[in-house]
């Protein structure tokens, strides 16, 4: 037999695809790994989804609207925008995939920011497309001057930035689309978690794109569910490339649902950054490592063993420790930037202290 492998693509041959944080599927851990909500959903949600399939399932047998035009409207109240500037995906990931598709690809090069999401370059690699990033320090300071320099024709600013959580003002922002010539997108995954969004820009900037997701702080993660704010020329032209029907019935559904009870998000959003916070605040007094300041649902801090010391072999040695220990967390080893640290999503208080007691517990091993 043949190599099939053969048969793709010379690109689609060579390309690494995303690495997500894993999803055990066995009980018992405590997983703090994929920035998911610590609590369920608004109730309106399981409510919604348990009418619209009915007694007998039927509605299933149809397809769902194919703009999604029932979460547009929900979407366009929500940020006071006319439904033209709204696009909605199967998730953020099928926003950024269509934003490349659209804007990038192999005559037009992409940039993104190092360290940020790392399904960027991959989206980029998928359209045989060339990348320009620009790399951060570590004071996370926006690279402005580099920004205004580049000749990339779509540039990616994930903001709060991920992995470290630090969000960038909208000043910065408005000086970067002051100087840089072609799309921003600003890729707000984390953004009802930070003191500032870049939604009040739209109106003065087409140039700007702002990506949202409902997975993280609408605690639809299984759902996917995502959508674009832009000008309404930007939103034709995704909508040129979209898939047809790229949300399903149910999601629909579930989205309209949870925008429809922001009260009950508000709550959830205080009480995770109240233990983001809290978490933060021990980090550097009890323990002395250097955390991110966050503006998202986790943390990004730099571990110290029992003596002192930090780096990526101390990062490696706490993350073994915890998932020896069922305690799941992020490790990004593969940049200079990032090697050093972990990213902790910000879990329930009872969660929170199983991680602290077992960090305690590998501070106190002979080889921590």
């Amino acid at each position: 037999m043949s190599d099939l492998s053969s048969l793709a693509l010379p690109h689609i041959a060579n390309l690494h695809a995303y690495t997500p944080g894993l999803q055990p599927s066995e009980p018992g851990w405590v997983k703090l790994n994929t920035n998911e909500c610590p609590y369920p959903p608004s109730p309106r949600v399981a409510e919604a989804l348990h009418e619209a399939i009915g007694a007998d399932g039927a509605s299933l047998r149809l397809y769902p609207n194919p703009a999604s035009q029932p979460v547009r409207a929900a979407i366009a109240k929500l940020h006071g925008l006319d439904e033209k500037s709204v696009c909605v995906g199967n998730g953020s990931d099928d926003i950024l995939n269509l934003l490349i598709r659209a804007y990038g690809g192999e005559t037009a090069a992409t940039g993104f920011a190092l360290p940020s999401y790392s399904l960027y370059p991959v989206l980029v690699a998928i359209q045989n497309g060339r990348v320009e990033p620009i790399e951060f320090d570590r004071s996370m300071q926006l690279p402005l001057a580099r920004l205004a320099a580049s000749s990339a024709k779509i540039f990616f600013l994930t903001s709060p930035n991920a992995p470290t959580g630090v969000g960038f003002s909208n000043a910065a922002i408005q000086q970067a689309l002051d100087s840089f010539r072609g799309l921003l997108v600003v890729d707000e995954a984390y953004a009802p978690f930070a003191t500032e969004n870049a939604v009040p820009l739209l109106a003065r900037y087409p140039r700007l794109v702002i990506v949202r997701t409902l997975s993280k702080a609408y605690a639809l993660a299984g759902i996917r569910v995502g959508y674009a704010l832009a000008a309404p020329e930007v939103i034709e032209v995704l909508d040129r490339v979209r898939d047809s029907y790229n949300v399903n019935r149910l999601s629909q559904v579930a989205a309209v649902a949870a925008l429809g009870d922001p009260a009950y998000y508000d709550g959830i959003i205080a009480r995770v950054k109240a233990t983001r916070d809290a978490a933060i605040a021990d980090f550097a007094t009890r323990r002395g490592w250097f955390t991110y300041p966050s503006q998202a649902n986790f943390i990004f801090s730099e571990p110290r063993d029992a003596r002192g010391n930090a780096g990526a072999a101390v990062a490696r040695s706490a993350y073994d420790f915890l998932c020896a220990r069922k305690v799941l967390v992020r490790l990004f080893p593969s940049h200079a930037l990032t090697a050093s640290f972990l990213r902790i999503s910000v879990g329930t208080d009872a969660e929170m202290r199983v991680l602290g007691e077992s960090l305690d517990a590998w501070q106190r091993t002979p080889n921590a």
